[in-house]
């Protein structure tokens, strides 16, 4: 079920694995006692009576397909107070939440166990990759000059769908942690008797801990947030994915000499309080005071280390000798204790710490670290002088015998510091074309009135924009008034300009614009950069300038665009001076949203052959920075799968990919399950671009099939999303889009404009309340339609199909996306959404057409993978699915019954907060829901 780890596995099961699914089983069923005892304790017998009884019966049903269990199982349902109803929601809700927990360290125990077991490395780890590479050729040398230029940046963001309190998730890495140890330790009896009452402590706490926030996030609860995962997993686990990355290239290396050490080419990135497109509040003062946050996190982190790794280096130079190099920092040192004279690491440590804390105030975040007195040292004006000096230390260990011990906690530090700096994450700044349109239409106007930039063709806007990026005067006056949009947008760029000074050009990297579709749109923001000074007039740039091509147009003329600016010669040279590298970003959300998920992916990936084309052509090298979400309907799906069935030339040794929603939370809570996510990164990424280059391009026939499979699937998504008259009432009161509004799940609202507009919709909500009342349409809608009406004009050919299918990636990764996304939708559970439709003839003429499509899109996808049923070649991912109904359609039954509620004016705040919860619980019990 879960998508946080898609390393796969052999595909034959073994004895092993079947002791795995047991023990998987077994967890789950210790989990369900414990929760199931704290229920009885915390709500009484009746309660917990009522629960099992609600599972029984779903269970039964879901086994059987027994429609008298279904038709149980409402009047059960119908007939809860409002007091019972919370306690079954909360019931199934930290179910869910418990048996994601158990799923989860199942894939690490099996990942364990397959290392273990000497069938090879499995694929999508580095292991597998660097033994793929050798066996196709690839020297060591080759590889270390791949990961020289490689790039791969996983990209948080915060989007409406995580739907965990932070504290919740704290007491579920506790249960996780419980969870290992009973793996793999071997507990005396006592010790397994406080481990079982720590694990009911954990639970009974979490039992009795707020589910929903009481209060709407602010963007900066977002940053605290998303901060918490370098705690989790970056900090510490990408260190040690870098350690054994070398230690295996070293292994692999023919010359046995001492190589260099591996450039950090995974970086971690961030749009939380950077992305202001749309979400008002993210200001000039916000994204400040992000980068504080973040500095803070990187210095608290580093101090602690730099203490802790004074404290081990306790060697003496009465038993060893040290490099001179080392003298200075020993004599830099605050440290006068006569029972450290002979302890020069010691002292070189408390020198780099001192240095530090004086970098603190420097940094402008002493106040977040709790320095209140500044120290005399000198601060470091940049994070890699703080790294030289712990390379002194490093080499000195190593000129003197200690090489072991600068391989431990040392070579983390190291690393660490190279990889996030002073910065933590590299932050994006994201903003909308149409308002740096209406930013530099105002500053031209101010500068001479009579302008009306708005009003001039593409041409002229060009052309007026060359000339202002060549000048050296600034376009913007002191002593001129501006309105608040245009003042705040120069305010933040002011402030991207201040955070390169304070922090480094590392820590904002890049500009996107949201809804680019012309070379105007590029030049305005350049010219607003110039401003600022990240442009200057010679012709070079202090961060990237990426367009986001986001809807089926836009994706469409997308190296249109890119050739026309390429062949511009001022913004020639801006992409010089970046290296000769230019990012594209693809929205999946949008284009998902605009055309549906045949067209989507289809437009995506000719976008792509296209832009190969282009840059191939002028030389500039393609980084692809990919929008995708957490669901299939916003571009979800196994990652792995998806970089390796991208186009021949689309990854070159660098990607980035949004990591968004309650997908962060699913990869990188864990430890050890978001070291397994950034190595598939890493490892795709490697494959990708050394062993794909030479793949056959798919067969002309396969283009010409899917561009017409993609018509038909187009016009049928567009006659029903947009072209049915008020199909809009229809969403809206058949799912929960509403009531999503009423949980502070996000500081960002749902709709771009006040109206219940398809268009106006953000795809995030769009995609999430589709999953909520199980019918997942954006993950399928139209690809039904498409392969009938396909097959009418082609009845010979299904074959076809069906080797397309086998033999290329992006149509066989398309179709068992929907595949998972198919097993987990229910038609039977949509159909009670579809009565809260009040126009009767309304309602049965939509959801008539979308239970044929849906049933189409089953018989469709099933007889071109010639599977005997949904996910018959996954049967792992199917019994979990299968295992989780039951728990999961009570929910979506009880959150019916309190949307007739809510919606008829029930004033009973336990009306709304039922509603609430069952949101939270369905989104957990299917994972990759938004």
């Amino acid at each position: 079920m879960s998508v946080a780890l898609t390393i796969a596995l052999p595909d034959a099961e073994t004895e092993a694995d079947g002791d795995l699914d047991h023990s998987l089983r077994e967890d789950i069923r210790m989990l369900g006692r414990v929760l199931g005892d704290t229920l009885r304790d915390q709500e009484g017998e009746p309660a917990y009576e009522l629960v099992e009884r609600i599972r029984r019966v779903s269970t039964r049903f879901h086994r059987e397909e027994d429609e008298g269990a279904r038709q149980e199982l409402e009047v059960i349902l119908s007939d809860l107070g409002a007091d019972q109803t919370i306690s079954i929601v909360r019931a199934f809700s930290y179910f869910s939440h418990l048996a994601n927990i158990a799923e989860d360290q199942n894939v690490i125990r099996r990942m364990r166990a397959a290392a273990a077991s000497g069938r090879g490395a499995a694929p999508g780890s580095l292991a597998n990759a660097l033994q793929r590479a050798r066996e196709a050729g690839i020297s060591t040398a080759e590889l270390r000059k791949f990961f020289k230029t490689a790039h791969a940046s996983p990209v948080l963001t915060a989007h409406p769908t995580e739907v965990r309190r932070r504290s919740t998730l704290t007491h579920e890495m506790c249960i996780a942690e419980l969870l290992a140890d009973r793996a793999r330790l071997d507990p005396t009896p006592d010790e397994q008797e406080q481990a079982d009452e720590e694990l009911r402590r954990r639970v009974l706490t979490l039992w009795q801990t707020n589910l929903l926030r009481r209060t709407k996030l602010t963007v900066l609860d977002e940053v605290a947030n998303g901060l918490a995962y370098y705690d989790y997993t970056f900090l510490r686990q990408l260190p040690k994915l870098y350690a054994a990355l070398e230690d295996r290239l070293d292994s692999l290396d023919e010359e046995g000499t001492a190589a260099p050490e591996l450039a950090s080419f995974l970086r971690i990135g961030s749009w939380i309080g950077g992305d202001r497109d749309g979400n008002p509040f993210v200001t000039a003062e916000v994204t400040r005071e992000t980068m504080r946050l973040q500095s803070a996190q990187a210095m608290r982190f580093y101090l602690a280390e730099i203490d802790a790794l004074g404290a081990e280096l306790s060697i003496s130079t009465v038993r060893v000798r040290v490099a001179e190099a080392l003298i200075a920092l020993v004599d830099a040192s605050p440290d006068l204790s006569p029972h450290r004279r002979n302890e020069p690491y010691r002292l070189a440590a408390t020198a780099i710490a001192a240095r530090l804390r004086a970098t603190a105030f420097r940094l402008e975040v002493a106040d977040l670290v709790g320095l209140t007195v500044k120290p005399s040292a000198a601060p470091y004006a940049s994070a890699a002088e703080f790294k030289d000096d712990l390379d002194v230390i490093d080499a000195s260990l190593k000129a003197h015998k200690s090489g072991a011990i600068a391989r431990g906690k040392l070579r983390d530090l190291r690393r660490a510091v190279d990889s996030f700096g002073f910065h933590l994450a590299i932050l994006d700044s994201r903003q909308n074309s149409d308002v740096h349109e209406r930013c530099i239409a105002e500053l031209f106007e101010v500068a001479a009135p009579g302008t009306n930039y708005k009003a001039q063709p593409e041409g002229t806007r060009v052309a007026l924009l060359l000339r202002e990026l060549a000048t050296a005067r600034p376009l913007t006056s002191p002593f001129a008034a501006y309105c608040e949009e245009t003042v705040g947008e120069l305010a933040m760029l002011r402030t991207c300009a201040r955070i390169h000074q304070i922090y480094g050009p590392e820590a904002i990297q890049t500009c996107i614009i949201s809804k680019a579709e012309g070379v105007s749109d590029m030049l305005e923001l350049a010219l607003l950069l110039k401003e600022v000074g990240l442009v200057d007039p010679a012709g070079t740039s202090a961060v990237n300038i990426v367009p986001l091509f986001e809807t089926i147009e836009d994706l469409r003329n997308a190296a249109r665009v890119m050739e026309q600016m390429f062949r511009l010669p001022e913004y020639r040279k801006l992409v010089d001076s970046r290296g000769g590298l230019q990012e594209v970003m693809l929205g999946y959300s949008d284009s998902n949203k605009d055309g549906g998920f045949v067209t989507s992916g289809w437009e995506l990936y000719k976008a792509e052959i296209e832009l190969i084309e282009v840059f191939k052509r002028h030389g500039v090298r393609l980084r692809l920075f990919h929008g995708r979400g957490g669901s299939v309907g916003r571009g979800g799906g196994p990652s792995y799968d998806a970089i390796l069935a991208q186009p021949g030339g689309a990854v070159q040794g660098a990607i980035r990919i949004t990591e968004q929603g309650e997908i962060i939370s699913s990869k990188y809570s864990n430890p050890a399950v978001g070291r397994g996510n950034l190595e598939i990164l890493a490892a795709a990424t490697l494959e990708a671009t050394l062993l794909s280059g030479d793949a056959k391009a798919p067969r002309e026939e396969y283009l010409t099939v899917m561009e017409e499979l993609s018509d038909a699937a187009f016009t049928a998504y567009r006659a029903l999303v947009y072209e049915t008259p008020r199909f809009e009432d229809y969403f809206w009161e058949s799912t929960v889009i509403n009531e999503i509004a009423t949980l502070n799940i996000g500081s960002r609202p749902a709709s771009r404009k006040k109206t219940r507009r398809i268009e106006d919709l953000r795809a995030i909500p769009w995609v999430f309340s589709w999953a909520q009342c199980r019918l997942m349409l954006p993950g399928w809608y139209g690809f039904g339609t498409a392969v009938k009406s396909w097959l009418q004009h082609h009845p010979d050919g299904l074959p076809l199909l069906q080797e397309m299918y086998r033999e290329w990636p992006f149509f066989r990764t398309q179709l068992s996306n929907m595949d998972m996304v198919l097993s987990k939708s229910s038609i039977a559970i949509a159909s009670r959404y579809a009565q809260l439709v009040e126009d009767v003839e309304l309602r049965e003429s939509i959801f008539g057409r979308i239970r044929a499509e849906h049933q189409g899109a089953i018989d469709s996808l099933l007889a071109i993978s010639e599977q005997p049923r949904l996910l018959g070649s996954n049967p792992l991912l199917d019994r979990s699915i299968r295992a989780r109904f039951p728990y999961i359609d009570p929910l979506n039954h009880v959150q019916v019954g309190l949307l007739r509620k809510y919606r008829s004016n029930d004033t009973d705040e336990k009306v709304l907060q039922g509603i609430q919860l069952t949101i939270n619980g369905i989104s957990a019990g299917l994972r990759n829901s938004g």
